[in-house]
Formats: C-alpha cells, structure tokens, sequence
C-alpha cells in the first residue's frame, strides 16, 4: 500500500487489488485501485474491489466511516459486503446502478443511496459526489477539493474515457459527463481512476473533440 499526506491530517492511502470483472457473459481478469481518504482516526474506502483481507489491513485500526463504490460493476463491489459486515460499515451506491448491483448481488442490497452533489467529510475534507452517467447509469466521481483530486472510478481515465461497449453504458452519455462535470474543475486536479496510472484534468482536458471523433 502507498500513501501520499495531503491537506492537514487527511491522506489518500492507494492499494492495488487483482480478480476478474464479468458482464454480458464475459469474464476478464483485471486489477482495480482501492483508494482509501482519512486520517489516523477514520477513513472512507473508495471502491471495495476483490480482496477484503487486503482492504482491512489498509483501514487498520480506524473507524471506516462507509464505502463509497463509484458504480455497480462486479469488480468494484464484489468484496464489499465483506468489508462492510466486518468493518460495522455502511455500502454507498447510487441507486441507478442498482441492477449492476443485483448481478453481483442479488441478495443483499447496498445501505445507503449516493446524490449527487451530496457531500461526504472525512479528516477535515469534503468529497463531494459528482454523479457521472455513462460508463454505467450511476456511476459517481468522487471531488475532493481541498487534496486537489477527483476519485474518477471507471468514468475517466488516462487517454479517455471509459468503457462504453457493454450493457448499461452509453459513449454520448459518458463524454457530457465529462465535459460537463469533470473537465470543468482546476486543470491541476489529479485524477485517481479506478484502474491503471492517474493523470490530471488539464492533461485529458485537451482531447475531449479526439474522443468524441473516436466515438464516432
């Protein structure tokens, strides 16, 4: 696990965790960055992905305020019934993403529905949920003003946005939200996705007309 000190006591505490992600009858192996914000007293998990031993021993002794899961593919919740029940935590989805959920799922139900524009504190700082259609109907991003950062999930990441070929998703849906929701914030903002290296807005932000002849 790595860490990286941000504003006052708040850290970003970053895992990498390996499984697979299956849809549309469709099974591919796939590793998944876990991004944990707080402090030495409490935390938030992003994305419980794979491997709840490994998420819990990143949490450690802190109170774990919820898991926040940027949207209802398998391989970003898979674990984090697990996480939850062990941890006494509470599982946040947006409720557009609650068919994804139940293919993982079907059973259970996540406890609590992410707004957007609703704002989570943890450690002094402010993630402020971005709801960001497109790579799924719920899928959220995660802005953290006072680190400089947005948690981007699978919406975007370096060199574009994320995938729309499968079910649920939608290429004109996903490049409005970025435009509008993510390409709008400071150009120095870091960009933590969901898989593979992070980027900043100001290094996407110039590609946007790229991706949309792509699309096409």
């Amino acid at each position: 696990m790595s860490s990286a000190p941000q504003a006052g006591g708040a850290r970003i505490d970053h895992l990498v965790t390996s499984g697979t992600f299956s849809l549309d009858g469709g099974t591919w192996e796939v590793d998944n960055n876990v991004w944990l914000v707080g402090d030495d007293r409490e935390v938030y998990v992003i994305d419980a992905a794979h491997d709840a031993d490994a998420i819990l021993e990143a949490v450690g002794g802190r109170r774990l305020l919820g898991i926040i899961s940027t949207h209802g593919h398998d391989d970003h919740i898979d674990a984090a019934p697990e996480v939850a029940e062990r941890a006494g935590a509470p599982v946040l989805l947006h409720p557009a993403d609650s068919e994804l959920w139940k293919l993982r799922h079907p059973d259970l139900r996540p406890d609590a529905a992410l707004t957007d524009g609703e704002s989570l504190q943890v450690a002094g700082v402010e993630l402020r949920v971005l709801h960001t259609p497109g790579h799924s109907p719920g899928a959220v991003c995660l802005y953290a003003p006072e680190l400089g950062t947005v948690f981007s999930g699978d919406t975007l990441f370096q060199g574009g946005p994320g995938a729309t070929g499968r079910s649920f998703s939608s290429f004109p849906t996903i490049v409005e939200s970025i435009r509008e929701r993510l390409l709008t914030l400071p150009p120095e903002t870091v960009v933590r996705t969901g898989h593979g290296d992070s980027t900043t807005i100001g290094d996407e932000a110039p590609h946007l007309e790229e991706w949309i002849a792509r699309g096409h």
